[in-house]
């Protein structure tokens, strides 16, 4: 993956911290190489159609109605289908596990959190050709996480030109800072929506294949459909410190995947 990565100057990098840290996401510009990008994006739809299978991967398949309070839930693998919306643990795939231990994500991952870094999830997020429902406001945080503290870091990497139409990411600039809308988090309840208004500080973030934004799990975020008739993959990964803990008990806690050790 090293030699299919385009590395920002130190200045650029800088900067992103600085943004990052005011407003709650960053871009980093096109990063990764067309090659790459082939290589994932092949990979992506060898994992949903079933001709690359990994123990334990999850999966959540789209709804047909484009609804997102429509989606089913603990169904994972129904078979072979371009339009699972999410797949999880990533990290399972030599391929995209090239990408999450990456030399940029670990400059940038040590510099927000420190040394000892595990992920959270890995994630690809589909929306397909077909079309795809849409994600609402939510904060990726909170007592559903289920830790005793919450991650700061998603790195966000587009497979696929990710324009408004295709569904790109929409974000309410600054809104991390205020914490946790409630202290379940996810989905950001009608009531505190109609009183806070996202959409009067609404910044849509188009971006081309290759491109990696940096996102704060506290900050107000969404997605709409795809609606561009072509393929809107991105993958997601959401990295903390290796000193958090799963809090958990109706089953054993969860040990987290350690990353970047070799360097």
């Amino acid at each position: 993956m090293s030699g299919d990565l385009s590395f920002p100057s130190d200045a650029a990098i800088e900067a992103a911290f600085d943004h990052y840290r005011q407003f709650g996401y960053a871009r980093l510009g096109v990063v990764f190489s067309e090659q790459s990008l082939v290589r994932l994006r092949e990979r992506a739809d060898d994992l949903m159609l079933g001709r690359v299978v990994h123990d334990g991967m999850f999966f959540q398949h789209d709804t047909d109605t484009g609804r997102y309070e429509d989606l089913s839930y603990r169904q994972g693998w129904v078979g072979p289908s371009l339009s699972y919306r999410k797949l999880e643990k990533l990290e399972k795939d030599e391929h995209f596990r090239a990408l999450i231990e990456n030399a940029l994500f670990a400059r940038v991952a040590r510099e927000i959190i420190g040394r000892q870094i595990v992920i959270y999830r890995a994630t690809l997020f589909n929306k397909a050709a077909s079309g795809s429902s849409p994600i609402p406001w939510h904060q990726d945080g909170g007592s559903y996480w289920g830790l005793d503290k919450d991650p700061e870091l998603q790195i966000w990497t587009a497979l696929d030109d990710a324009p408004l139409e295709s569904g790109c990411v929409q974000v309410s600039p600054g809104s991390h800072a205020k914490g946790l809308a409630t202290p379940l988090g996810g989905v950001i309840p009608a009531d505190v929506l109609a009183r806070k208004d996202p959409e009067a500080s609404l910044v849509s973030l188009p971006a081309l294949a290759g491109e990696v934004l940096l996102i704060h799990n506290y900050l107000w975020h969404r997605s709409g459909p795809n609606q561009s008739g072509k393929p809107r993959r991105a993958v997601t990964i959401c990295y903390m410190s290796a000193a958090t803990r799963c809090l958990r008990k109706k089953r054993a806690p969860r040990t987290f995947v350690r990353v970047f050790e070799g360097g």
